[in-house]
């Protein structure tokens, strides 16, 4: 009976500690997900959710993000959580980027129906090199005459107008589009990222890239100067499919990580989202200056020369290292003695980077031995016969020609002489030609102030002599319907009221 008494006491000895336990348990629980260890904001701050952006309220509701563009290329799994994404490229292959219209209904009402213009631009991610990056980009080109850093390929882009290089930047491109409608524009970039490193051993590793878009409206002047968004991101480039490669790499490498060690990287995505950034400091670039367009004919740009330095100003490009007189007689016409290197000088100077690379082992021998025809075939009907004629030299024929000589005393000795129906011996004098393009008084008057060696606010007025030795006042009119090679006899008057000369042709 005793026995039987104890029972109850050992079942309510059991069942209170087991009531302790649960709570010491549930206590356990409330301290893991209690405020001070767990934040929602640090896991949406992580980049995996980056990714995802768009779809999250923004933090700053009166924050304005129009647009997004999307990279259609993987990025590397091989990045820590908190890093920025990094994506592999490979040199010279066209890649889509989308570009998105995110506003809302009533934000940005005055860009509806109106284009807005976006500038791609490919930078050092470094600041070490950014700082430096005039002079890289300098050195690249001019060991690779005639390529550029970013090109738009035209044929694949769908909804760009009026793509344009900056002349002074290989690394620039532009274009305006129609957020209301769909756009894709494919880019290449042709550098590759070990291209700027330091060679010493081998095996270096590849400097990273910036992709930075920065998008504008219309001002009040029609001018794309006021700025809407900006976005990049960070990339690698790789010779042809050495991406593909270093993607798979990547992957290898993480397949063998433990599973605790792949909770501290990003997983690959198959799309790179740009992320926000500020505009790039070079406003000074952002105008309405024309600059050459695309070569239909060709998938790149005409010309164009590189900087990307936030704080450069466009320079010229730095003159050819020897200033002899060979070198300045080359600029005009291409010598047969001349090397592959100064040939691709030539065909720089001349309007003619297009066609470098085709070129780029041809020495002046070679290029002055192709026919019309051969140069024709090459590079079309257009360019083909402008390079024919910048080979063999030809110069466009004047408008008009005429020829002028100074009148001496001898001379008017000459021609009283001659009216007085003596007899006139032979005489030796000396004409200057002078070929006019414009026809025009002023270009006669600059013209003539070149052969007195005088400024031409010294000439006042020019007279042509007329019948009964009558003066008549030259005009743009009278030089029109002079003849070809006329011949003239200048005299010249001081004229009365200041320090000028009267000019009478005769």
């Amino acid at each position: 009976m005793a026995w039987a008494l104890k029972l109850p006491l050992a079942d309510e000895v059991i069942e209170s500690g087991l009531v302790q336990d649960f709570d010491a348990s549930l206590s356990g629980i409330g301290q893991e997900l209690g405020a001070g260890a767990y934040s929602m904001s640090d896991v949406l701050a992580l980049p995996i959710f980056k990714q995802e952006e768009s779809s999250l309220p923004p933090e700053n509701e009166n924050k304005i993000l129009p647009f997004q563009y999307v990279l259609c290329a993987a990025t590397s799994p091989a990045v820590k959580l908190h890093d920025e994404t990094l994506t592999y490229l490979n040199q010279g292959q066209s890649y889509e980027i989308r570009m998105l219209d995110n506003r809302k209904i009533g934000e940005l009402p005055e860009i509806n129906g109106k284009l807005v213009k976006s500038i791609f631009r490919v930078v050092f991610h470094d600041r070490r090199l950014q700082y430096t990056e005039h002079q890289q980009l300098e050195g690249w080109r001019w060991n690779r005459p005639g390529d550029r850093i970013l090109d738009i390929d035209i044929p694949m882009s769908v909804g760009i107008i009026d793509p344009r290089a900056n002349p002074t930047q290989l690394n620039t491109v532009e274009f305006l589009w129609d957020p209301s409608k769909r756009t894709s524009v494919f880019i290449q970039v042709h550098c590759i990222s070990t291209e700027f490193t330091m060679r010493k051993h081998g095996g270096e590793k590849g400097v990273p890239f910036r992709v930075q878009i920065d998008t504008f409206k219309e001002n009040e002047n029609g001018e794309y100067t006021e700025h809407l968004h900006s976005a990049s991101c960070q990339i690698k480039v790789f010779k042809p499919k050495g991406a593909d490669r270093k993607q798979k790499t990547d992957r290898e490498k993480m397949e063998k990580r433990t599973p605790h060690e792949k909770e501290k990287y990003q997983p690959s995505y198959e799309t790179t989202i740009l992320t926000e950034c500020s505009p790039w400091p070079e406003i000074t670039y952002v105008n309405n200056t024309p600059s050459p367009g695309f070569n239909s004919s060709h998938s790149s740009f005409s010309i164009g020369e590189g900087n990307g330095s936030p704080n450069h100003q466009p320079e010229p490009p730095p003159p050819i290292a020897d200033v002899s007189h060979t070198s300045e007689l080359m600029l005009v016409n291409l010598l047969p003695t001349s090397t592959p290197q100064e040939a691709q000088q030539w065909l720089h100077r001349n309007r003619f980077s297009t066609f470098s690379r085709l070129f780029r082992n041809f020495s002046g021998a070679d290029l002055l031995k192709l026919t019309r025809e051969d140069v024709i075939q090459i590079c079309g009907p257009a360019d083909g016969i402008r390079l024919f004629n910048a080979l063999k030299g030809r110069m466009v024929r004047p408008r008009l020609t005429i020829y002028v000589c100074q009148e001496s005393q001898q001379l008017r000795d000459l021609q009283q002489k001659h009216e007085d129906g003596d007899t006139v011996t032979s005489t030796f004098f000396v004409y200057h030609a002078i070929y006019l393009e414009e026809l025009t008084a002023v270009e006669l008057t600059e013209k003539l102030a070149q052969l007195f060696s005088i400024s031409s606010q010294q000439i006042s007025q020019i007279y042509k002599q007329g019948p009964t030795g009558i003066h008549v006042l030259i005009s743009d009119e009278m030089i029109q319907n002079f003849q070809d090679e006329s011949c003239f006899v200048l005299d010249t008057m001081k004229a009365e009221t200041n320090d000028s000369y009267h000019i009478i042709l005769k």
